[in-house]
């Protein structure tokens, strides 16, 4: 009888996976909105030190490097779960559907990226769905991600014995 690595306690992962997450997620957030003109519009841009938030390439670039950082976040988190937790752990219900919206968030993401390549062209009508679907994705995901939070249900939920 095997019994679950580490029940009641977090997964190593969770040491170091967690705080990035939530990081990357901030910075995400921080330079996606900082692509709306808003930080200019609302002076905020005029604190010191936060001036870079008005340059659209700083942002633009960090936000694909966050992209990218989030991808190989994720990727880790697939092959961890599927080589070494599933039989002992499953998603619970809440994380299936905050998987479903990173699924969103990255489909329409890519779709954003490939507007932006010079040789795409995506009638306006598209392109500002897309906008807007990557928008609703997170803040959905952010929705959910604070239900999770105040309800304490983590992503993943040990399986229950049969014995």
């Amino acid at each position: 009888m095997s019994r679950p690595i580490l029940p009641n306690k977090p997964i190593a992962e969770q040491m170091w996976v967690k705080p990035v997450y939530i990081l990357i997620f901030l910075l995400m957030g921080l330079t996606g909105f900082a692509q709306m003109p808003i930080f200019k519009r609302y002076y905020i841009a005029d604190i010191p030190g936060l001036a870079w938030l008005d340059q659209y390439y700083v942002t633009h670039t960090i936000h694909y490097l966050g992209a990218i950082a989030l991808l190989s976040l994720i990727a880790y988190c697939l092959v961890i779960y599927w080589a070494l937790l599933r039989k002992q752990y499953r998603l619970t219900v809440l994380a299936w559907i905050r998987v479903v919206l990173l699924a969103g968030i990255v489909g329409t993401g890519i779709f954003r990226v490939l507007k932006n390549l010079p040789d795409v062209v995506f009638s306006p009508g598209f392109t500002m769905f897309i906008d807007i679907a990557h928008l609703s994705f997170m803040m959905l995901y952010l929705v959910m991600a604070l239900i999770s939070v105040l309800t304490r249900q983590k992503w993943l939920r040990v399986k229950a014995s049969i014995y």
